[in-house]
């Protein structure tokens, strides 16, 4: 695994650049590994099968996947139709379906399924399942949270965040507080509440909270355990149930959990139709990245693609890829994954790859109401730290150059101390030309024996390319600040790597 005392900077925006000069940034989306789906609906109870997550045990390599199945798509009653099931793999390819002998199905004794849900209103018990290596009780070290259902004690559905405990991701206790968060959602066209009457109406009448789909993650920056998905916004009538933006809730302890609090919300630039089906979250060196599901209700029933976001504070997002989608469903209508993709807050963090677990419908997101309906598990990558690259653009000619410049483009960082720093690499594209790093002062004087002439070209492709200097490394620069410049000719860079001592 990746070492602790290496440190990536990623240009997937500017956060870590002082500026850039003849460049673009452009995104690096998403490679489907198969057009089939790696985890297929075979069973009686996976008519439809979606949202789901995924664990590997970094100690012994072993895959663990848990999916939400719906048995009853044609007629959804309150009875509990939906269910959490598992799957398992060694290579993250080839999964299995263990025969676990917890919960039958109709007359079937042996099914792999783990939890099942109460029922109520709602066929979305989207699950969510974290290991805690933090938890000192050995029964809850696996953490799920899930929507559901529960029935209080005048016999009203309250629907919201629930949570279950396990040690070992397949024996499941639910937590007997439910729900613990109350989530709005269902009902369009209903006045928000009055304040000195809250329960006038129905109990799911909670205007801006989290809704029926649930993400969680462990937030490293504030050491809490944060949940990122969809929330209802109210129409331009005032009314509930107009369309869906982005929130956040966060928790010390998985049980008591933080007011919503909404974040993102579509803008002027998107089509009236367009809105967040929810927003799934991830961090991974510095950056929280977002795999926002952009729900197109003009067509196909409320098809979905993916959309990349990213925040530095993990508040603060911003859609810089807006016009060109991190991963779009398949073109192909026979694809399992034609009609919506449905993301998760688990992607497996590899050394050189990032892998992509995401449940897939070939309908649109009301697809769970067609029998027809085609569904799986599908699994798309990219190389580590590939979110987004910077390269030349095509020629620069502005008056102020002595020349036009062609595919040629330079990248300036910020001042970086670099006295713990061993080494330094790049991960970087340079199969078409070739990259070089000049070493400046602070104030941005070229430095003697650092400069662009005296740099190793870099060529080919690689996620680690070893910066050098004829002659000369890292200790010689002695102490104070300095500033990296990345040259680009015909190359494309998307991160720099900083090992420490």
């Amino acid at each position: 695994m990746r070492q602790d005392s290496r440190s990536a900077l990623l240009f997937v925006d500017d956060h870590h650049i002082l500026y850039r000069s003849g460049t673009r940034r452009t995104i690096h989306p998403l490679t489907r590994h198969s057009t089939e789906p790696v985890i297929p609906a075979t069973h009686p109870w996976e008519l439809a099968i979606g949202w789901m997550s995924v664990y590997r045990d970094p100690d012994t390599g072993k895959y663990q996947l848990w999916y939400q199945a719906y048995s009853n798509i044609q007629n959804p009653t309150p009875t509990p139709d939906t269910f959490v099931c598992y799957a398992e793999s060694d290579d993250s390819i080839t999964w299995s379906k263990p025969n676990l002998g917890l919960f039958p199905y109709k007359d079937i004794a042996d099914t792999n399924i783990v939890l099942v849900g109460n029922g109520g209103r709602s066929i979305r018990y989207a699950n969510s399942v974290v290991l805690d290596p933090r938890e000192t009780d050995p029964n809850k070290r696996y953490k799920m949270g899930y929507f559901d259902f529960t029935v209080d004690a005048a016999g009203a559905d309250r629907p919201g965040l629930c949570v279950a405990l396990s040690p070992d991701g397949i024996h499941w206790t639910k937590h007997p507080q439910a729900p613990l968060s109350p989530v709005g959602h269902f009902d369009h066209g209903d006045l928000v509440p009055l304040a000195h009457a809250p329960e006038t109406g129905p109990a799911w009448h909670v205007p801006l909270s989290m809704s029926d789909t649930v993400d969680i993650f462990w937030d490293p920056q504030r050491e809490v355990w944060a949940w990122y998905g969809k929330s209802w916004l109210d129409g331009p009538d005032g009314r509930m149930g107009w369309k869906h933006g982005m929130a956040r809730t966060q928790s010390n302890d998985f049980v008591h959990w933080s007011t919503p609090e909404l974040l993102l919300t579509p803008d002027d630039d998107d089509p009236p139709h367009m809105e967040f089906h929810s927003a799934p979250v991830f961090y991974l060196d510095g950056a929280y990245f977002c795999l926002n599901q952009v729900l197109d209700r003009a067509t196909k029933g409320g098809v979905i693609d993916i959309e990349l976001g990213l925040s530095r504070d993990g508040l603060n997002f911003i859609r810089p890829f807006r016009d060109a989608l991190f991963l779009a469903r398949s073109p192909d209508p026979k694809s399992f994954d034609a009609g919506c993709i449905l993301t998760n807050a688990s992607p497996i963090i590899l050394d050189d790859e990032i892998r992509f677990y995401y449940g897939g419908y070939d309908q649109g997101a009301t697809g769970a109401d067609d029998t027809k309906l085609t569904s799986g598990v599908g699994l798309a990558t990219i190389p580590r730290g590939r979110f987004a690259g910077i390269s030349p653009v095509e020629c620069s000619d502005q008056q102020t150059l002595l020349t036009p410049l062609k595919h040629i483009g330079q990248v300036t960082l910020k001042p970086l101390d670099l006295s713990r720093i061993e080494s330094i690499t790049l991960n970087a594209d340079a199969r078409q030309g070739s990259i070089r790093v000049e070493m400046l002062t602070e104030r941005g004087l070229r430095i003697k024996d650092f400069t662009k002439e005296d740099a190793q070209p870099i060529t080919g492709d690689a996620l680690d390319h070893p910066v050098v200097w004829r002659g000369k490394s890292l200790a010689d620069l002695g102490e104070g600040l300095f500033i990296l410049r990345i040259h680009l000719d015909r190359a494309t860079v998307y991160a720099m790597n900083l090992l420490k001592h």
